[in-house]
């Protein structure tokens, strides 16, 4: 008889499982970030300021051998039943030893 009533709980989850939405990231303007970003120019401080405080910061170390400090970005949001409606971005910033953009790409909107 206990068997019933979790075997309702499960089927319950299964059900609404379609209807939810998730959200990861923080919305950031790419739009902003495009029209103002100038390599070898702008700084991490402006970066912030468009942007916001990065989700991720890392190290990479480019062909050169230099080593550069990265920002990343990411957002997105939709429906666990519906995953060919979601929206999804990320930004790659990186930064050299002073504080300036050499790099930066994304995917997304």
């Amino acid at each position: 008889m206990q068997k019933i009533p979790f075997i309702a709980f499960v089927c319950g989850l299964v059900l609404l499982s379609g209807c939810a939405s998730f959200q990861f990231g923080s919305p950031f303007n790419l739009t902003r970030f495009a029209a103002n970003i100038e390599h070898g120019v702008s700084t991490q401080t402006e970066v912030q300021q468009w942007l916001g405080a990065p989700q991720s910061t890392g190290v990479v170390v480019n062909r050169q051998g230099e080593r550069l400090q990265r920002w990343v970005y990411y957002y997105g949001k939709g429906r666990l039943g519906n995953m060919d409606q979601a929206q999804m971005k990320t930004l790659e910033v990186q930064f050299d030893a002073n504080g300036v953009v050499q790099a930066y790409d994304w995917v997304g909107e």
